[in-house]
C-alpha cells in the first residue's frame, strides 16, 4: 500500500490529468508557484493540509475525498469540470425551438 504521501502525488496527477490541466494551471489556481507543485508532485516537498484544501476547493469535491485514491477522486468530480477526454459533457448544442 502506497504511504499518504505517495497516494497523495498519485491523486493529485489524476486530477491534473482528468481536468485537463498543466502544473501552472494548478499552481495558479491553488496560489503556489509551479515549482512548488513540481517539487510536491516529485515527492520533494509535501502537500501541506492547508494544500489540501486549497485542492478541495479549486476541485470541487470534499477534503476526505482526497487521500481515497485517485480513483475515488475522480468519481467524485463534478461531470462539468472533467476534460473531454474523460467524458465530460460538450458544449451544448443551440436550442432549435
Amino acid at each position: 500500500m502506497p504511504s499518504t504521501a505517495a497516494c497523495s502525488r498519485l491523486t493529485v496527477t489524476a486530477l491534473i490529468y482528468a481536468m485537463g490541466e498543466r502544473q501552472a494551471d494548478l499552481a495558479e489556481a491553488v496560489g503556489i508557484t509551479q515549482r512548488q507543485v513540481s517539487r510536491k508532485q516529485s515527492g520533494t516537498a509535501l502537500w501541506s493540509l492547508d494544500d489540501l484544501d486549497r485542492l478541495s476547493a479549486h476541485y470541487g469535491i470534499p477534503v476526505s475525498d482526497l487521500p481515497r485514491g485517485a480513483d475515488h477522486a475522480i468519481s467524485r468530480l463534478p461531470a462539468a469540470r472533467r476534460a473531454a477526454h474523460l467524458g465530460a459533457p460538450g458544449p451544448r448544442s443551440p436550442s432549435t425551438d
